[in-house]
């Protein structure tokens, strides 16, 4: 009883002490704490590779499903089966099914997947690009994520296997579900 009434007092002091300082001390600004320094235009590049719906943000470089194959065996299929059934690997849970699932979002058992439920191809891009594979994610060049998205998207049937994905072309594929999401009005005020 007598400790936490002690270390009740000492918490309530050292908030006193801090309220006696002026703002100015109490306060202090990041760059008097030498702590970091201001990101490089290049530092800066480099952690800036989103893509949007539109395409923008798409580097250069282009793929097939055809060229994507070999990749997706060698590097995704051990998570995602051949097959992009998606498979249960021992000690890590299920990896997700990438194919199949067109049109049952409105069924009693809906199967999302990249081919049924997402809405922007570029979407597939850019999360290969920063999320895959599992065990080295942002290893692969541009020209091998825009393989592996071919493929992806060939495996659900949206493109055809020698179809060219580039930052042209894959802005320009339309998803199966792509009318299926909303966007929210702003908020007035």
């Amino acid at each position: 009883m007598f400790m936490r009434r002690l270390i009740g007092l000492t918490f309530i002091m050292a908030i006193a002490a801090l309220g006696a300082l002026p703002s100015s001390q109490a306060a202090t600004s990041p760059r008097s704490m030498h702590f970091g320094k201001p990101a490089t235009p290049a530092e800066i590049a480099g952690w800036n590779i989103d893509v949007e719906p539109s395409g923008g943000g798409l580097p250069a470089g282009s793929g097939t499903a055809a060229q994507g194959t070999a990749l997706f065996a060698a590097d995704c299929a051990a998570c995602h089966g051949a097959e992009g059934q998606g498979m249960k690997v021992p000690g890590h849970g299920m990896f997700p099914r990438l194919v199949g699932g067109i049109g049952t979002l409105a069924s009693n058992a809906p199967i999302k997947t990249i081919g049924s439920f997402w809405p922007y191809a570029t979407g597939v891009f850019d999360y290969i690009r920063r999320a895959m594979p599992f065990n080295h994610p942002e290893s692969l060049t541009s020209h091998q994520v825009y393989a592996l998205t071919a493929f992806i998207l060939w495996k659900n049937g949206i493109v055809g296997k020698n179809d060219a994905m580039n930052a042209r072309t894959l802005p320009r594929v339309k998803m199966p579900n792509a009318d299926g999401f909303f966007t929210r009005p702003k908020p007035r005020g």
